[in-house]
């Protein structure tokens, strides 16, 4: 997969980067986080400019994301009942529709660190009929973010890009995890810190 995708850089350059996340819509054995780690090892290594190639990144990703809501908002009740029947595709909408319900928006960040349920539920969201605006909101600074994230971790990783995305792509559900726990605990501590900085305001002299 690796060689794929060098190969496809070579033949294009930069571009190549935004059409292959935009084809992993459509099944390209490529996973998105070693697209990204990619790019990122070649702008270390100088093959690439960093710029233009981490910009070409994220438009592959918001652009994904783009496309399957608007599949699903423009499209999607034509479709439900096709991929109802199909057990596969039926049960990661199943899955992004519970966490949906369960996080509202912040379902479409979470769904990025998971396998094919970052290409199903901006689907799902755009079938809910969630407003644009509100779906751009979630989506696109998600999307910047989680591709900093990995264009970075491929600045360090270099040529290891391939054994490091497999890990990533068969854990993801666990990066989700820690990165909850990250997040639950920043906010907790934020919490305390604030009830503390009150409480010696509050305090009589």
């Amino acid at each position: 997969m690796y060689d794929i995708l060098l190969n496809i850089i070579e033949e294009i350059g930069y571009f190549a980067l935004f059409l292959v996340l935009c084809l992993g819509l459509i099944g390209l054995p490529i996973p998105n986080e070693a697209v990204v780690m990619t790019g990122g090892a070649l702008a270390e290594s100088g093959v690439l400019l960093p710029v233009p190639a981490f910009i070409m990144t994220c438009l592959g990703i918001c652009s994904a994301m783009t496309f399957g809501y608007s599949i699903g908002r423009f499209a999607g009740s034509k479709l439900s009942n096709w991929f109802s029947s199909k057990k596969n595709i039926s049960k990661f909408v199943a899955k992004s529709e519970q966490l949906s319900e369960r996080y509202g928006g912040y379902a479409i960040s979470l769904s990025l660190c998971l396998p094919f349920l970052r290409h199903v539920t901006p689907y799902v969201m755009g079938l809910n009929r969630m407003n644009f605006k509100r779906f751009a909101l979630f989506a696109y600074p998600s999307a910047f973010v989680w591709t900093l994230i990995y264009f970075i971790i491929g600045t360090f990783v270099g040529d290891r890009v391939q054994a490091l995305s497999d890990h990533i792509y068969k854990y993801g559900i666990w990066i989700v995890y820690a990165l909850a726990a990250v997040v639950i605990s920043f906010l907790v501590y934020r919490y305390v810190k604030s009830r503390q900085q009150k409480n010696q305001v509050e305090r009589p002299m």
